[in-house]
C-alpha cells in the first residue's frame, strides 16, 4: 500500500461513524476534516488530535477545498459518509467534485432513480463510489455462499430471515422515523440484509408485502434460488424467549431450510477489512447495491395485502 491518505468524514457525531474512524486509523491512514450540525464528537480523540471538525458544513467544503488547492499531497483522497440517509447522495456529490473517492454507509441513495445519475458523475470525475457491505465479507457468509453455488441440483432454498433491534421511542420522532429521510424500515435496517440474500441467492422473482407499519414491517420474496420469508422489526415485544432470557436487545436470525446460520460474531474488523479493499481498488460500487436499493423501495411503496400462506412465523 502506498504512502498514507487524507480522510474527511460526515455525520462524525452518528451511530456507525466510530467504525469508519477505527478502520481509517487501523489501515495506517488520516483524518484531516470532520462535520456533523451535533457536536458530541469527543470520540475523535481516540483516533486523533490533529483533525479539524466543523459544525457547518460549509465551513467544511471551505477547508477541504483550500487543501485541494495546496498539493495531491495535501488534499483529501477519500470522504468518508456516515451522515443520514437523505444526505447521502449530496454528499457523494461532494465528494467527488473536490476530487475525492466517496466511501458511503448504507444505502447510497434511498431511490433507485437517484443510482444513474451517480454513476454518470463517477465517469464525469474519474473518481470512485464505494459502499459499505460487511455481510459480503463475512468469513461465514462468504463460506456459506460457496457452498451455495456448489450445489448444482439443489432445488428452491426455503428461507426466514428475523430482525428484531429494539429501539426507544426517540427512534421515530428522528430522521429515522421519517420514510422520505431514511427510506423507511426495508431501507434503514433491512438492506444489508436484502443485498445478503440477493447476493446468496440470485436476482428477484417476485416480492409481496403482508405487514407495513412504523415499527415493523414484513413480506416474502421470490428469488432465483430461493423462498425468502422476512420480518423486520424494532419493537421490543417481537423479541423471542430466548432473547428476552438472555436480556438481548436484538434478534437476528436466518434459517435455510430450516437449519441456523450462524454468523452473530466476527463483525468487529470488517469495516477495517472494507477499507483495505476500497485501498486496494477492489471494494464494492454502486452497481453492487443497485438490485437491494430497488427491492427495498419497492417494498416501501408496497401496499401490504395481510396474512397468507407464505407470512413469517412471527407475522401473526
Amino acid at each position: 500500500m502506498n504512502k498514507h491518505k487524507n480522510f474527511a468524514i460526515t455525520g462524525v457525531a452518528g451511530y456507525i461513524a466510530p467504525r469508519h474512524l477505527k478502520a481509517i486509523k487501523e489501515t495506517g491512514n488520516q483524518l484531516l476534516a470532520a462535520t456533523d450540525p451535533n457536536d458530541s464528537v469527543g470520540i475523535l480523540d481516540q483516533f486523533s488530535y490533529e483533525t479539524r471538525f466543523f459544525k457547518e458544513f460549509e465551513r467544511f467544503d471551505r477547508y477541504i477545498e483550500k487543501l485541494r488547492r495546496k498539493s495531491e499531497e495535501d488534499r483529501i483522497h477519500y470522504v468518508s459518509i456516515c451522515s443520514p440517509n437523505y444526505l447521502h447522495d449530496a454528499h457523494i456529490r461532494f465528494a467527488l467534485r473536490i476530487g475525492a473517492d466517496a466511501i458511503c454507509e448504507k444505502p447510497i441513495v434511498i431511490n433507485p432513480w437517484n443510482i444513474d445519475p451517480l454513476i454518470e458523475l463517477e465517469e464525469e470525475f474519474g473518481k470512485k463510489i464505494y459502499t459499505i457491505l460487511q455481510l459480503r465479507v463475512h468469513p461465514a457468509l462468504v463460506a456459506l455462499k460457496e457452498k451455495i453455488s456448489s450445489e448444482q441440483n439443489h432445488g428452491k432454498y426455503e428461507v426466514n430471515l428475523t430482525y428484531v433491534t429494539s429501539r426507544g421511542n426517540w427512534y421515530l420522532n428522528s430522521w429515522k422515523g421519517d420514510p422520505a429521510r431514511s427510506g423507511g424500515l426495508a431501507t434503514n435496517i433491512g438492506i444489508h440484509f436484502f443485498d445478503l440474500l440477493i447476493w446468496l441467492f440470485g436476482e428477484v422473482k417476485g416480492s409481496e408485502v403482508h405487514l407495513a407499519a412504523n415499527t415493523k414491517t414484513s413480506g416474502y420474496l421470490e428469488l432465483e434460488k430461493a423462498a425468502v420469508k422476512w420480518y423486520l422489526s424494532i419493537d421490543r415485544n417481537d423479541l423471542p424467549p430466548e432473547a428476552r432470557d438472555r436480556n438481548a436487545s436484538t434478534f437476528r436470525s436466518v434459517t435455510i431450510d430450516g437449519k441456523e446460520i450462524e454468523f452473530s460474531n466476527g463483525f468487529t474488523d470488517l469495516h477495517t477489512l472494507l477499507y483495505s479493499n476500497i485501498l486496494d481498488g477492489k471494494g464494492f460500487g454502486i452497481h453492487d447495491v443497485k438490485p437491494s436499493i430497488m427491492l427495498a423501495h419497492q417494498i416501501r411503496n408496497a401496499i401490504p395485502i395481510g396474512k397468507t400462506s407464505r407470512s413469517h412465523l412471527y407475522f401473526k
